[in-house]
């Protein structure tokens, strides 16, 4: 099969095309012939040398497919009653970025109706995420706000953001959002943030507590870290959670211990990649059951920046690490 290969650590042209053999699925695992996988920016972090792929994982870069299952094991835990044949779209821990990948049967969920492969293939990475870290961890709808709550994401216009933004709202929650310039703030507010903040020009504790008459908000998702966190935690509501699923702006931060402890607030955060196959699959099953008919009625949608052919994967990390997208980066396989 073809294949993107890290040939070393170092800028996007370290990513070549090369011939690798077909992987074989272990039990548990199934066999996907690709079509499409999706970029993210675990990715280009991999590539650089800073996050190294779990010890069983393949070494190739690629968090997310969709595709055709070829073969495996399919009498173990097979939620959906997945068979030979049938389009799905996976998350991995490695590996995506090839015409042939293996993944847990358990993290394989049916393309919705009405999405494209290349559409499938944008969602697990971030959908797992957003709904691991915004509802799950940050237990949006279920803390002191009540049933309907408000979300600040910062760096609205990312993969993350565009699904978190987009979740949230179809659940009924009130969505704030940062970005970086006036097109990235106007696309979050056409995906349903009631109000989007450039943090180039604005100061977003000020503008989250002027929207929420000083209250401030319930749940924070943030991908920056560093200095970012005694701000965020000052633009917490009481009881207010702040979760981390990054650190762009530094893995260090000084925080005021008091105010936690004062205004009950909550400091959480989580990786995704190193975790079992057990936990991903209970995400899995409640993605299918309370997101997947979201998808399918329209009412949230995949956002695909651009599709280039895999064997730009070079070009596709350039532009990831450029930041002028809005969306997902996504590569496409030759049938």
């Amino acid at each position: 099969m073809q294949a993107i290969e890290i040939t070393r650590f170092g800028e996007p042209d370290v990513l070549q095309l090369v011939q690798r053999p077909i992987p074989q699925p272990r039990p548990g695992e199934v066999l996907i012939k690709v079509s499409a996988s999706g970029v993210n920016r675990p990715d280009v972090l991999q590539r650089q040398g800073h996050y190294a792929p779990p010890p069983s994982a393949s070494d190739l870069p690629g968090l997310e497919v969709a595709g055709i299952l070829v073969e495996g094991d399919f009498d173990g835990d097979n939620p959906f009653g997945l068979r030979p044949g049938d389009a799905v779209c996976a998350l991995l821990a490695g590996g995506g970025y090839a015409e042939y990948a293996v993944a847990p049967l358990a993290q394989c969920l049916p393309v919705p109706k009405g999405c494209s492969m290349v559409e499938a293939a944008s969602l697990p990475e971030n959908f797992f995420t957003v709904w691991n870290n915004v509802f799950v961890r940050g237990r949006l709808g279920r803390g002191e706000g009540g049933l309907r709550e408000s979300l600040l994401v910062q760096g609205g216009s990312s993969g993350i953001g565009v699904t978190a933004i987009q979740l949230a709202r179809a659940f009924g929650h009130r969505v704030f959002a940062t970005a970086g310039n006036t097109e990235k703030c106007a696309a979050c507010e056409k995906l349903g943030a009631e109000q989007a903040i450039n943090y180039r020009t604005q100061d977003f504790v000020a503008e989250v507590k002027q929207a929420t008459d000083g209250r401030g908000v319930d749940v924070i998702l943030d991908n920056v870290a560093g200095d970012y966190v005694p701000r965020e935690l000052d633009a917490l509501a009481e009881g207010g959670r702040l979760v981390l699923i990054a650190t762009m702006g530094g893995r260090e931060a000084r925080i005021d211990a008091g105010l936690l402890m004062r205004r009950r607030l909550t400091l959480t955060g989580s990786t995704l990649r190193n975790r079992p196959v057990a936990f991903k699959a209970g995400l899995a099953r409640e993605l299918h059951h309370a997101v997947w008919p979201l998808l399918e009625a329209g009412r949230v949608r995949p956002v695909v920046h651009t599709v280039l052919p895999a064997r730009e994967a070079d070009r596709a990390h350039a532009l990831m690490e450029s930041s002028m997208h809005i969306g997902k980066i996504m590569l496409a396989w030759e049938a």
